[in-house]
């Protein structure tokens, strides 16, 4: 069966099938880089770096795209509250989300395009829009004429006519619910000139003119997280469509993306994780209370569409799992594909082709840890081989994905236990339980956690 995937403008779960064959173009909306990243950004990260592992996995050439919105209303705002230029202030968050990335493992995009960098692309989708009667310019901004398209509302369910107006005063708006594509020069922010004057492009436009640059005007997923389908993905929607249509009405031409894909988001007391709402947890304080792959596991261990609610026990109980499925990874050597127990990556497959069903694929390697700790230690190599492949798409392998150590250090350390549990063992054979005792004192003081097992000495590493 092949990948089925939900998609929100259909509200349905279909059958994935690329534009393309053997390759998949996804666009996903990135930060905008106002402040310092919390763990909240992190959960749509995970999220989409999970669906692209496993896009890769099932045979395909994943293209990624994930923006940089480098020039915004907040970082206006935020920048002259701290005495310094948008762009220093876009700079360093910008480092600072590629930081919190790289920590927890999700994949470096294909193409980071930043907004900045494509105003000639904007100008000419602005352009486009007007030509085709979808916009209209009054005093120095460029408006989209939500009207001109009649699907509108498509993406969200939201009618157009229950569009509440902005409570702000626009000059040149004609219509409440029309949306800004390039807004008039303001003092002391930045700005670009155009055909219409000098000024800023408006939010949604942006993501619109970076897909369309590196995707095509249609391509196969838009994914970002369940708050960003109105207005954000409606208005890029309504953009698009209208600016591919060559003869005929509005909104006639090809759909700009073909899934769209959204994940939910993560919860403090059941409120969602907000900047503005002050209930946030930073990804610098999250990552000093655990190790990056617990944080990982934490924020991948619910379904995608689903809501995940973050408090004090959401990282214990991660890292507990998760030291469990690193126990027996390190308890025998495998690889994986390597002499692997009949139906269990079946059992995997057909729950990640089933709109990432994350929970059953999960309970498939905790099933699999079971099974593998009851075989001998001779099966267990196969065992410990498909968790490690199974782990892996979902960024989580403890040996190729999270070494114990560097992998200068790597050998060294696994080198250096053998030894220590070899002498325990000796000290085992003579009965000297004392001493026996003693070394696994030792290691444990040093962060090492030896388990004795029916199958012998296990060892891993203490969880921080």
């Amino acid at each position: 069966m092949p990948l089925q995937l939900y998609d929100t403008r259909t509200r349905s779960v279909r059958a994935f099938e690329p534009l393309h064959p053997g390759a998949v173009g996804l666009y996903v909306c990135g930060p905008t880089v106002q402040s310092s990243p919390h763990v909240g950004h992190l959960r749509v990260a995970v999220a989409f770096d999970v669906l692209r592992r496993w896009l890769a996995e099932s045979g395909l050439e994943v293209t990624l795209v994930r923006n940089v919105t480098d020039v915004d209303d907040k970082i206006i705002v935020n920048a002259a509250a701290q005495g310094c230029t948008p762009w220093a202030l876009a700079e360093r968050c910008t480092r600072e989300f590629n930081a919190a990335y790289d920590a927890v493992g999700v994949l470096p995009p294909t193409v980071e395009p930043r907004a900045t960098g494509h105003i000639p692309e904007m100008v000419r989708l602005i352009q486009r829009l007007l030509d085709a009667g979808a916009a209209y310019p009054g005093d120095g901004s460029v408006w989209f004429s939500v009207a001109a398209l009649p699907s509108y509302g498509a993406l969200s369910g939201q009618h157009p006519d229950a569009v509440q107006p902005s409570p702000e005063g626009e000059p040149g708006k004609r219509d409440p619910r029309d949306f800004a594509l390039w807004k008039a020069a303001r003092p002391g922010e930045p700005t670009w000139e155009t055909p219409w004057g000098s000024g800023r492009p408006g939010w949604h436009l942006e993501c619109s003119a970076m897909a369309g640059k590196y995707l095509g005007e249609q391509f196969d997923i838009h994914g970002a997280g369940i708050d960003l389908v109105f207005p954000h993905h409606e208005n890029e929607r309504a953009q698009t469509v209208c600016a591919a249509t060559a003869d005929g009405a509005c909104g006639e031409g090809a759909e700009m993306a073909r899934w769209w894909v959204h994940a939910g988001l993560l919860t403090t007391g059941g409120e969602k994780m907000s900047k503005s709402v002050g209930n946030f947890f930073l990804v610098s304080d999250a990552l000093a209370q655990a190790r990056p792959q617990v944080l990982r596991y934490a924020l991948l261990a619910a379904h995608y569409r689903s809501g995940l609610e973050y408090g004090r026990d959401t990282l214990a109980e991660a890292a507990a799992s998760y030291e469990r499925l690193e126990t027996f990874v390190r308890s025998a050597p495998g690889e994986p594909g390597v002499d692997e127990p009949g139906g269990v990556w079946e059992a995997f497959t057909a729950a990640m082709d089933d709109d990432l069903a994350i929970s059953r694929a999960l309970a498939v390697i905790f099933g699999a840890v079971s099974s593998g700790n009851r075989a001998d230690a001779g099966e267990r190599r196969g065992w410990v081989g498909v968790v490690r492949r199974m782990l892996a798409v979902f960024g989580l392998d403890p040996v190729s994905q999270w070494p114990v150590a560097d992998t200068a250090l790597g050998p060294v350390l696994d080198a250096v236990v053998d030894v220590a549990l070899q002498a325990r063992a000796d000290a085992r054979t003579r009965k000297d339980y004392a001493a026996s005792d003693a070394i696994r004192d030792r290691l444990g003081a040093a962060g090492v956690v030896v388990e004795d097992t029916a199958g012998g000495q296990r060892w891993h590493l203490a969880a921080r």
